[in-house]
């Protein structure tokens, strides 16, 4: 069965939104695939939409450092949003919040990919206490 990524462009900047995990196999081959074919038509802004995404291996992970680099060396940019609690402690565990642009939505995000545009910064502290909170209120013991 195909992994499906839904794609939709906003701004000029292409967003990427894979639907379910991104695991080795499939998911990251269709991934890598759907970034190959963007950079080589010479699309060097993307952004991805990781809302609907559970969990993240290491080979997903690098696949997005692959892609970022590219779109880096093209001269372009690359941003993510949409981030669950999972993936944002993997990110800080691997200290890849110091490389990739994160953001809180899409707008943001599709703003990180112009220079000189101004979006609100992703604050990643506010965002893993945020997540405490609900989880004590979803979790009364």
């Amino acid at each position: 069965m195909p992994y499906p990524i839904h794609r939709r462009e906003r701004d000029g900047v292409v967003v990427l939104a894979p639907q379910a995990r991104l695991v080795l196999g499939t998911p990251v081959e269709t991934l890598r695939a759907a970034f190959e074919e963007l950079t080589a038509a010479g699309h060097s802004r993307l952004v991805l939409d990781l809302s609907e995404v559970d969990y993240i291996d290491s080979s997903a992970l690098g696949c997005l450092i692959m892609a970022h680099t590219r779109v880096e060396k093209a001269g372009g940019a690359m941003a993510i949003f949409g981030l669950r609690k999972r993936t944002v402690d993997l990110l800080v565990l691997t200290k890849l919040t110091t490389v990739f642009r994160l953001a809180e939505n899409e707008l943001d995000a599709v703003n990180l990919c112009f220079p000189g545009r101004e979006p609100r910064k992703f604050d990643i502290l506010s965002f893993v206490e945020e997540q405490r909170k609900r989880d004590r209120e979803n979790d009364p013991e």
